[in-house]
């Protein structure tokens, strides 16, 4: 988890396999949609919408927008981020980092990176 990302000095990339190999995972955060989610997901995963984390960082929508665990997590808290194929991850770690999160990092490849890697997947059913 030590490469430096080039989207933010704040946010660093991480490779699925380092995630799941890693002694202290950060929180992971999945920021697609609740059905994609739904379908499949990292074990650890919460969901998180982008467009609720978006919206959520705009102070008078935060307490309606974003649930209260998220509201409730101390800015040094290590945060991982990850959705379809790393596309809105960068972007919902961007969020985060300026929101205040000192340790923001963006899984790499996203879940279709972890699929392909044969990593460990939950489905809700």
């Amino acid at each position: 988890m030590n490469s430096v990302s080039s989207f933010s000095p704040s946010v660093k990339d991480c490779y699925p396999q380092e995630f799941v190999q890693s002694a202290n995972q950060p929180l992971l955060i999945d920021v697609r949609s609740g059905f994609e989610y739904a379908m499949g997901h990292a074990p650890s995963a919460i969901n998180l919408s982008l467009p609720r984390i978006i919206i959520g960082m705009i102070p008078m929508f935060r307490r309606w927008v974003l649930p209260q665990w998220f509201q409730d997590l101390p800015k040094d808290k290590p945060i991982a981020v990850i959705c379809l194929t790393a596309h809105r991850s960068p972007i919902a770690a961007k969020q985060l980092a300026k929101a205040g999160f000192a340790k923001v990092f963006n899984i790499t490849g996203g879940m279709v990176e972890w699929r392909r890697l044969g990593l460990e997947i939950q489905t809700n059913s």
